[in-house]
């Protein structure tokens, strides 16, 4: 230990000891004012209105503010509330302007009040004194309005406005969306007044005012009337934007530099690639008017784009832009964890936003290299000019005549000084002597130290744990003496120490934690920071933490190494960071507690005398077992080992006593002196001590011992005693050997040689082993075979002397494995074998090892002589061999194995519900239940002393007080291989239960896995007493009754079987259980009590592990009535006979009819799966050559073979079904005079349109018209969505608004009805929503198998004929498209000549003899053109089918010409029959028929026979295969006769036969499309979970309980709203035409797919439907399908409201190409305005009179709108 003394002649000591430290003491005076340390522990503050979202300090006062919901805190420094505010909930809604009025705001609900502005007014010196600032508090209440409060108590308003007007509204209105602000201070114009300003950035909302431009002044002072504090005005500026939803930027932080102020916020680049980026943008402090608006790009390399928070602060002197950013994910504004702290210096700021003025002013926005470098923003009609090179310099805040906003096209580019994998949230940052250090927090509670490098680089030395609950928010702040940071989490505001050096107690320590702010002050013996540390400035007197090459005052080497205590000498020692001496300071070495010895200092090399060996203490005792018989008595090496010791503060109060203010700093070295004698206790152990210490074993008196060869006076001994044996273990082992044998004592050797070859167990050699001697005491060998059972000594020699002999005898044994059971198991394993034998314990039990085959059995209990259990390891089904190791000797059980079981599988458990007594049985079915050799059923439970908040009918845990979490078993009864019954186990009420499973050994089933419900715990019923006034008196109870039982909640988790009821040793039979009421019987005679404290027998009721005492029961012995008279006996008698004949009769027939219906069903089903498996085969070869023609087609829909739509036609044709010319691209039909105007008109249109409340008045105005149609309806809802398809988010929010309105219409009428049909403008908008939203998921997952089954269905139908004229096919699903003649035909391979440039080749093409030319044509084209889209053919009609026979033989062919068949009424098309085209010739391997081309019309030039133009076929009809019958003359009374004649062909075999052949070859096909609609594999669309959880609200809402009504509301949302149309009609997504043949068998698809989605119990019978004939067995497979899929979406966890918003946003980016449109109704436009003129949010938003401009623009033409 050094010291240092402070006095003219200082001595330094030296003193030593058994174990020698040497303490340097360096002793200098110091005042005792320099030995203070801070407070270092974590202190918060719990506060209510989590999530806090605003901190803020006082720098003069030293306050703290703290805003969250609903509530406002002003603290003190040491976090002690001072004052505390509500503000909120209130009643709002943010689609009503304040003040609310409940009858004009019918939405208006209490809501929560967010915290979105919390900011510093600066107070005001004048001459009349100081005016004092005040506090501005701005919510997301009343349209985000502002208050200003008193910082001395904010309970005191100093400003609130109780009418606001639209311009005072300041912050967002959504809790999601960020607002920032800062305070400026200027002077007025014109005066010498101080103007000051609040200047704020808020993002976009779309509920409420959606006209607020993202920047805006707002005036805080002066205010006089009429202006108002917090409003807009003309003469202050805002940043005008072209469209507010596209500019949604999401502010993080606004600061105030220089002139300048500020703002950083990340929003979608619009100019560019359309990505999120973050931005910081510019303003003059002092401009008005916005003129010198510029804003650039923050770019962080390494893809880190949003920005999380931000600090202004210093980076080597300069000021610097400190910004936390996140990577987003994928193209959308959501933060991922990966996040970064990137550094912008705030010059290399200022110098793009001034390049980009430079270029945008006078070079037109192009750099030097012709690349645009700047541009307008905003969508604003502004453009870059080329103004005098001066304009910058003229104008540095812009001019009138300047561009703006401007934009600058090149990024401010950093490298990220420090990277996360978790989610950065906040910074701020602090210069400590030079360095710059930042703090950050993180999502996860925690707070990082990084210490900034001049070249920007970061280095991590510290992370805080501040709340393991909550995130750290963005405002981060340090006290105003820079000790303490400040961080708000969700919940708490925490003090945080900026170091930690105070904890530190010594040198290691302090330099270890690598903190920048820390380092040993050496004289004073602490930890501190450099300023405090007095004597800092000298060499090694502060020794930095964070410095590398620092290290503490450490001794590097000494010499001598070893010291023999008996002698003295020299001790030299080499000490580095010896802090320098004054020249009255010297330098002393204390050895333990002797007086100091001189020390002369020469460089770094210290030189004291050991002490004399009388002055040493004597040496502590060592047991053998603790050190290294090689050695003496000795401590560490001191070349190595340096420690603080406990001296070090004896040394300290040696000191002080004799100088005043005193302080030692020990740095203490252990130096090993050591004893001969001690430990050395035989000869073998003195002689293996190295010879360097000159240890001998000396004979003497008066007894032999170990001792320094200088102090032995007889003859040292030069051999050593023989050996002597105390233990052998074990005593036995197998006769193959292989155990090992410690055997311990003493003189067993020096070295492990000295007993090699010389130890022999029961006379067979054993091997010593090398790892396990140990010397003189131990030696450990390995049992070698002995061939038979033998038993004797064990001995060991030693060189030439005599060995020696244990008294202990060792016996070679043989053991025997009997039996084992169980003799099976599951393959998981856990199952507890017992292995029966003898002589088990051979060996030790470590050499005992248990094998299953391969697997190991581990042994779990004490082993004896005769038994072994072990329990099971998991294996693969079978029988495996039972093997035991005795070390190397395996054993084997004979003539058994053990046999592994698949393990149980448990399909079903019922009840599903307990009460938490427990005790009631759940009967288990499944398999393999009797390989199990320990069922449980176990519970896990959890207190319940946790705070809960209802979201959804979903509990949400948010905190807990303990997590303790512990189980309860049951044992189960196993009653077959399949069955086992498991009573539940008992619980406490308070606790919660987490789940319940099934433990069989090792496999553990939870029971939500095998009935997709959790298990249920209810409280347990209740029983009153039977006499329920006076418990204590018996009840009375009438022979031949019932005894009713009240009680509750009795059939909550019990059922009347269940139920066991008994009266004393009598039974009492349970007739009857309901919810509160229990009725058993009892015996006609009064039991005997089993209780011997009373005579009368007492009701017990037992259910499960509960039982229910209710009191005594007495039976009335004169309760018999009189009897009844003969006659009416009688007459009784024959009236009960009557009834009793009357209902056996009704059920009879009953019966009977119910019993025929069955049987019918079961014939009709026995029918079809007859027919199914007789046109199984045919099915199977259908279907073979079906899979080989889609493998080609596979290949080809993987890529660009999907002829997927574009965006725009496939939006045209759903929005617009069934219209040529979509508005799409209509155009303004007007006068070139007028189009201005008109198009000025628009525009205002579309910006009332932007305006929710307009919308929904609109609306609702237009359905109340009579004359509005349902085809005008939809026609105008789909006029919006393209009107709003750039604000998805506003669009989405106005839908979901008028669908609320329509639930509560439906609610009151027949909810179940909602949805049902598209008779309004929002369930058209709903449908054109839901396509929107899933044209991505139809491009991704559906389209593909959708555009297999089409080509599936096109390849079946083309393969049999099909009529042109009714397009009826053979080949069909649909019965009444089922062309159910026979007709004979063929197929024909056409070899078509195909041009490829210039060349022409042969393709070979299927066709049949019975098609017409135009299908044959079809044909062809499908086949040439194959995997092209529909769109990109040549059209049949403009090509000529031409037959080429020989080199001029040729003949177009054509459906109707002069050789067609005319027969009466009746003309026949013309087919390859006609023709008489031959059918196929085998030449060779290869089919050769007709040579055929197609050429286009106007190029036909065969001989071929022209078709007959102009001549009218009068009264003549075409027919291809059948002819359609004509029924016009057959009356009406006879159409029905004639339908069931039709019916009753619907199920002949051979039509049956087609249809289901049909089926099964597409039945692949229609699966792999259902199955990827309804599939949750993969997670499910966001609009379907973002929907379906809104209709779940809904239903909450209106307290709707019938899951039924609610999956009535999904399946008519989705299913049949959405993906039945896109079944019956592929053509609106693929480029592909659908014929006649085609629509009618989707049509049976899409029925399927609907009666899938009903919640109705699909029966069929003789009368049913074919197409439900046709999937009867596969309807209920669809419908388990579309309930996994609701359930699914359902149990998944909410909240995908904010990636909804994001994919909204996405979606709005999709923008089309069209000019206005417009359409006409029938609606005066002054019914509306009237419409608007009686609400008064209408009024103060002056709706009306913008409507009537609008009007006015377009020369009232709006009044038809």
């Amino acid at each position: 230990m050094y010291s240092y003394q402070h006095t003219t002649h200082t001595n330094v000591l030296l003193i030593g000891a058994a174990m020698l430290l040497l303490p340097l003491l360096l002793m200098p005076l110091l005042l005792p004012s320099q030995l203070q340390s801070a407070d270092t522990s974590l202190q918060w503050a719990e506060l209510e209105g989590a999530p806090l979202s605003h901190l803020l300090l006082d720098p003069g006062a030293g306050l703290l503010y703290v805003g969250g919901v609903d509530h406002l805190y002003q603290l003190t420094p040491d976090l002690q509330v001072r004052s505390h505010v509500r503000t909120g909930p209130h009643l709002d809604s943010p689609d009503c302007l304040p003040p609310i009025v409940p009858q004009d705001c019918p939405s208006a609900t209490r809501t929560h009040n967010h915290n979105k502005l919390l900011l510093l007014e600066p107070g005001e010196k004048h001459a009349q004194g100081a005016e004092p600032g005040s506090l501005i508090v701005c919510g997301s209440l009343y349209q985000g309005i502002c208050d200003k409060r008193s910082l001395s108590n904010i309970s005191t308003l100093i400003y609130q406005t109780s009418n606001p007007v639209d311009t005072q509204y300041v912050a967002a209105n959504d809790p999601r969306v960020s607002t920032v602000g800062v305070v400026i201070s200027s002077r007025e114009r014109g005066g010498d007044g101080v103007l000051r300003l609040l200047l704020v950035g808020r993002g976009y909302t779309s509920r409420g005012p959606g006209d607020i431009p993202p920047i805006t002044t707002r005036r805080l002072h002066p205010v006089t009337p009429p202006r108002r504090a917090f409003s807009t005005e003309e003469e202050l500026g805002k940043l005008v934007v072209g469209s507010y939803s596209e500019y949604n930027n999401h502010f993080v932080k606004a600061v105030a530099h220089g002139d300048h102020v500020y703002f950083l916020f990340s929003r979608r680049d619009m100019w560019h690639r359309k990505e999120y980026r973050t931005y910081a943008s510019r303003l003059c402090a002092a401009d008005r008017s916005f003129y010198s608006y510029v804003e650039a790009p923050l770019l962080c390399h390494g893809g880190y784009n949003l920005a999380q928070g931000a600090w202004l602060g210093e980076h080597s002197g300069d000021p610097a832009l400190f910004v936390v950013m996140a990577a987003g994910q994928a193209s959308t504004p959501v933060a991922t964890g990966r996040s970064a702290l990137c550094i912008y210096k705030m010059a290399e700021l200022d110098a793009v936003l001034r390049h980009a003025q430079e270029v945008c002013y006078t070079e037109g926005g192009r750099g030097l290299s012709g690349q645009d470098e700047a541009y307008i923003e905003y969508a604003v009609s502004s453009k870059c000019l080329k103004l005098p090179k001066d304009s910058l310099s003229e104008y540095p805040c812009g001019g009138e005549h300047t561009p703006n906003p401007i934009a600058s096209a090149l990024p401010v580019q950093a490298t990220p000084t420090f990277t996360s994998t978790t989610q950065l949230t906040a910074v701020t940052t602090v210069t400590e002597s030079g360095h710059t250090i930042a703090f950050l927090g993180d999502k996860k509670g925690r707070l990082h130290k990084v210490l900034v490098r001049p070249d920007t680089s970061g280095v991590l030395y510290g992370s805080v744990l501040v709340d393991g609950g909550g995130s750290v928010s963005a405002d981060l702040l340090l006290d105003g003496e820079q000790r303490h940071v400040y961080v708000l989490t969700s919940s708490r505001v925490s003090t945080v120490p900026i170091s930690s050096c105070d904890s530190q107690t010594d040198c290691q320590s302090c330099l270890s934690i690598r903190d920048p702010y820390c380092g040993w002050c050496v004289l004073e013996g602490r930890c501190s920071r450099k300023h405090e540390c007095r004597r800092h400035p000298q060499p090694n007197h502060w020794l930095r933490s964070f410095e590398p090459t620092n290290g503490c005052v450490t001794v590097q080497s000494v010499t001598p190494a070893n010291q023999s205590r008996e002698e003295q000498t020299q001790v030299t020692l080499t000490v580095i960071q010896l802090p320098a001496l004054t020249v009255a300071e010297s330098l002393s070495c204390v050895f333990g507690l002797l007086p100091p010895l001189p020390a002369v200092v020469m460089g770094t090399s210290i030189t004291c005398q050991s002490p004399a060996p009388e002055l040493l203490p004597l040496m502590p005792s060592e047991s053998d077992e603790d050190r290294d018989a090689s050695t003496p008595h000795l401590d560490s090496d001191v070349r190595t080992h340096l420690s603080v010791h406990p001296v070090c503060p004896s040394c300290l109060s040696k000191h002080t006593h004799r100088h005043r203010h005193v302080s030692c700093v020990c740095v203490c070295v252990l130096v090993q002196l050591y004893d001969c004698s001690a430990g050395q206790s035989d000869c073998s152990q003195c002689r293996a001590v190295p010879p360097e210490y000159g240890c001998v074993w000396c004979p003497g008196s008066p007894a032999p011992s170990c001792v320094y060869n200088q102090s032995c006076g007889d003859a040292p001994a030069d051999t050593c005693p023989p050996p002597q044996i105390t233990q052998v273990l074990p005593v036995s082992g197998p006769l193959e050997g292989g155990v090992k044998v410690t055997i311990t004592g003493s003189n067993l050797g020096m070295s492990y040689q000295d007993v090699v070859g010389g130890v022999t167990v029961a006379g067979v050699q054993c091997p010593p082993q090398p790892e396990g001697y140990q010397i003189s005491t131990r030696v450990v060998c390995e049992l070698q075979p002995s061939g038979k059972q033998r038993e004797g000594p064990v001995l060991v020699s030693v060189g030439t002397t005599l060995p020696g002999r244990s008294s202990q005898v060792f016996t070679y044994q043989d053991p025997k494995l009997l039996d084992l059971v169980p003799g099976k198991g599951p393959v998981s394993g856990g199952t507890r074998l017992t292995i029966r034998g003898r002589q088990l314990l051979t060996g030790q039990t470590t050499d005992l090892s248990a094998f299953l085959g391969p697997q190991p059995c581990i042994i779990v209990d004490e082993v004896s002589d005769s038994t072994l259990v072990c329990q099971t390891g998991s294996s693969a089904p079978g029988d495996v061999l039972v093997r035991v190791f005795f070390g190397k000797a395996e054993r084997t059980v004979p003539n058994m194995r053990f046999r592994y079981l698949d393990d149980p599988v448990i399909t079903d458990a019922v009840p599903a519900e307990s009460f938490y007594a427990g005790g009631r049985v759940v009967m288990v079915t499944g398999s393999n239940l009797d390989a199990v050799q320990k069922p449980l059923i176990s519970v896990w439970v959890e207190p319940v002393e946790v705070e809960r908040v209802k979201r959804r009918r979903r509990l949400a845990l948010l905190s807990a007080r303990q997590q303790l979490v512990f189980n309860s078993t049951m044992r189960c009864s196993i009653l077959s291989f399949s069955q086992m019954t498991c009573p539940t186990p008992a619980v406490t009420p308070d606790v919660k239960v987490r789940g319940v499973w099934f433990q069989l050994d090792n496999v553990r089933i939870h029971f939500e896995s095998i009935k997709g419900r959790s298990f249920t715990y209810f409280p347990n019923p209740q029983f009153f007493p039977l006499n329920r006034e006076a418990p204590d008196v018996p009840y009375r109870f009438k022979a031949g009754g019932v005894i009713a039982v009240e009680g509750l909640d009795l059939t909550r988790a019990m059922d009347r079987q269940e139920v066991k009821a008994r009266l004393g040793d009598g039974q009492c039979e349970v007739k009857t259980l309901d919810s509160t009421h229990l009725y058993c019987e009892p015996p006609e005679v009064q039991p005997i009590s089993t209780d011997d404290s009373s005579e009368l027998p007492s009701l017990k009721v037992f259910m499960g592990n509960l039982q229910a005492d209710l009191g005594l029961v007495q039976y009335d012995s004169d309760s018999l009535l009189p009897p009844v008279p003969l006659a009416a006996q009688i007459g009784l008698g024959a009236g009960a006979a009557v009834i009793i004949l009357s209902v056996l009769v009704i059920i009879l027939m009953y019966r009977r009819k119910s019993k025929q219906a069955l049987r019918d069903y079961k014939k009709v089903l026995l029918q079809l799966e007859t027919l199914e498996i007789n046109v199984g085969d045919q099915c199977r070869k259908e279907f073979t050559d079906l899979m080989t023609e889609m493998m080609d087609l596979s290949s080809d829909v993987g890529g660009p073979g999907l002829p997927l739509l574009d965006y725009r036609t496939y939006a045209e044709r759903v929005f617009f079904p069934g219209q040529q010319a979509a508005p799409l691209s209509r155009q303004l039909d007007l006068p070139e005079s007028r189009r201005l105007t008109v198009e000025q008109g628009l525009h205002q249109l579309s910006n009332l349109l932007n305006n929710r409340l307009f919308l929904t008045r609109f609306i609702h105005t237009l359905e109340a018209q009579q004359s509005f149609s349902q085809r005008d309806r939809g026609y105008v809802a789909s006029l919006l969505t393209l009107a709003l398809h750039d604000k998805l988010e506003f669009f989405t929010e106005v839908m979901k608004s008028l669908l609320q309105d329509l639930v509560q219409l439906y609610v009151d009428k027949n909810p179940k009805l909602m949805l049902r049909r598209t008779e309004t403008v929002v369930e058209k908008m709903l449908t054109n929503w839901m396509s929107i939203c899933l044209y991505s998921f139809l491009k991704d997952v559906a389209g593909e198998p959708l555009y297999m089954l089409y080509r599936a269905i096109k390849y079946q139908v083309d393969k049999g004929p099909v009529d042109a004229v009714t397009g009826k096919a053979k080949r069909t699903l649909n019965d009444s498209h089922l062309l159910r003649e026979d007709i004979d035909y063929s197929t024909i391979t056409l070899t078509v000549m195909v041009k490829n440039g210039v060349e022409v080749q042969p393709c070979p093409v299927k066709v049949l003899d019975t098609d017409t030319i135009t299908q044959v044509k079809d044909k062809i084209l499908d086949q040439v053109y194959r995997g092209a889209p529909f769109s990109q053919r040549p059209a049949a009609d403009s090509l000529d089918l031409e037959w080429r026979s020989g080199q001029a033989g040729h003949l177009t062919l054509s459906d109707d010409d002069v050789t067609a068949v005319v027969q009466g009424r009746w003309k026949r098309l013309n087919t390859l029959q006609h023709y008489k085209v031959p059918t196929n010739q085998i030449f060779g391997p290869v089919p050769d028929g007709a040579t055929v081309a197609l050429i286009p019309r106007c190029q036909s030039s065969g001989v071929g026979t022209p078709m007959l133009e102009g001549e009218e076929d009068e009264g003549l009809r075409l027919w291809h295969l059948v002819k359609s019958s004509e029924d016009p003359e057959i009356p009406k009374h006879r159409k029905s006769s004639l339908r069931e004649r039709e019916r009753a062909k619907a199920i002949p075999e051979i039509y049956l036969t087609r249809l289901l052949s049909m089926k099964g070859t597409l039945q692949k096909f229609v699966d792999d499309v259902f199955v990827a609609i309804l599939s949750t594999k993969r997670p499910p669309p966001i609009a379907v979970r973002f929907f379906f959880d809104f209709l779940d609200d809904m239903a909450e809402k209106h307290g709707i309980d019938d899951p039924e009504t609610v999956h009535i509301w999904k399946t008519n949302s989705l299913p049949l709203r959405f993906w039945v149309n896109i079944l019956k009609n592929p053509q609106f997504v693929l480029d592909v035409q659908v014929s006649d043949s085609i629509d009618a068998v989707l049509s049976v698809i899409a029925q399927t797919f609907i009666d899938s989605c009903t919640t109705s119990e699909h029966k069929v019978g003789r009368d049913s439907p074919v197409n439900k004939l046709l999937y009867a067995r596969e309807i209920p497979r669809y419908k388990q399908l579309v309930e996994r899929y609701y359930c699914d979406i359902h149990s998944a966890a909410s909240g995908c409201y904010q990636e909804m918003n994001s994919t909204l946003t996405e979606l709005s980016g999709v923008s089309y190409t069209h000019t206005h449109t417009h359409t006409h109704t029938h609606t005066p436009a002054f019914v509306i305005i009237m419409s608007l003129d009686e609400d008064s949010s209408g009024q103060k938003m002056q709706l009306a009179y913008r409507l009537q401009q609008v009007a006015a623009l377009v020369e009232n033409k709006v009044t038809d709108l």
